[in-house]
């Protein structure tokens, strides 16, 4: 019997990657297709991550991770998928990375042209029904050149690159972004670190990006280098701005808690110090 597949066909094109320092592994991509997020990557913190579309196969999912855990490179994980679907692989489009090694990218011959991809040390990028193969490139170039960046936001922006360069040639619909690194995630119990949607919107990239920037305020822990100590000036103005929210303990590091439990800044919380951006928040909410 043939697996049954999902057909995430049009226009679909993405990046799976591993960080510059291998804790995190993601898959970026976008699609003119209905939430391609619940179809397309997954990833699994110190194993790889994958991407399955073109009439993807959703079985290459666990199938890849499990192959991955094992201790097998990406492109003999890759191998193995195809040579083991008895589904319609000439149609089939994937791209994967492991915890170390190169990246492995497979496009059938069957796949809506234009299609293609291109691997490296870390990344695979691939895509189908395409303007043109400027697409893979222009998002490659954008991955290499945006080292700096952190690790969701260089794979925003190697995504957003492909669709600059007309990777939408049907139009566009969803895109997601999924990132998993060891201890990551919402209070240091999850994997998880980012897993964001964006189902169906007319400019899905930009909106994802947007999302990502809510995500960084709201669950990114802060950079210890920009910790404003609560004491003198700061105290006084930060006790001020609580008392006129209504937070009048008079610990303040318990009263800054409460307020920023209710607002979803808890992540940004180091007692004896404020997070700017939990600064600025503090000031809007205080002019309301």
């Amino acid at each position: 019997m043939h697996p049954r597949t999902t057909t995430v066909s049009a226009v679909t094109f993405s990046i799976v990657a591993r960080s510059a320092d291998g804790k995190a592994l993601g898959v970026a991509v976008a699609s003119k297709f209905l939430g391609v997020g619940a179809a397309v990557p997954a990833a699994l913190a110190e194993v790889g991550a994958v991407a399955t579309q073109s009439y993807a196969n959703l079985a290459y999912r666990p199938q890849t991770l499990a192959l991955l855990a094992s201790g097998v490179s990406a492109p003999f994980a890759v191998q193995a998928l195809t040579a083991g679907d008895e589904g319609p692989v000439p149609q089939r489009q994937v791209g994967v990375v492991g915890a170390t090694g190169p990246g492995a990218t497979f496009t059938g011959d069957e796949c809506h042209p234009w299609a293609g991809g291109v691997a490296g040390d870390g990344y695979a990028i691939q895509g189908n029904m395409l303007a043109g193969p400027s697409v893979v490139g222009a998002m490659e170039a954008a991955w290499l050149s945006a080292s700096s960046l952190s690790f969701p936001y260089r794979l925003l922006e190697a995504l957003g690159a492909g669709d600059e360069a007309g990777g939408d040639r049907r139009g566009r619909q969803s895109a997601a972004l999924l990132v998993a690194a060891k201890g990551m995630g919402y209070g240091g119990t999850s994997d998880v670190w980012v897993d964001l949607r964006v189902d169906d919107h007319p400019d899905p990239v930009a909106e994802l990006l947007r999302l990502m920037e809510l995500h960084t305020l709201y669950f990114e822990r802060p950079d210890p280098e920009t910790l404003i100590p609560l004491t003198g000036e700061v105290e006084s103005e930060v006790r001020s701005l609580l008392a006129s929210v209504d937070e009048n303990d008079s610990d303040l590091d318990r009263a800054l808690a409460s307020w920023a439990g209710i607002e979803n800044l808890e992540e940004r919380l180091v007692a004896g110090s404020i997070d700017p951006l939990v600064l600025d928040q503090l000031r809007a909410a205080a002019a309301r």
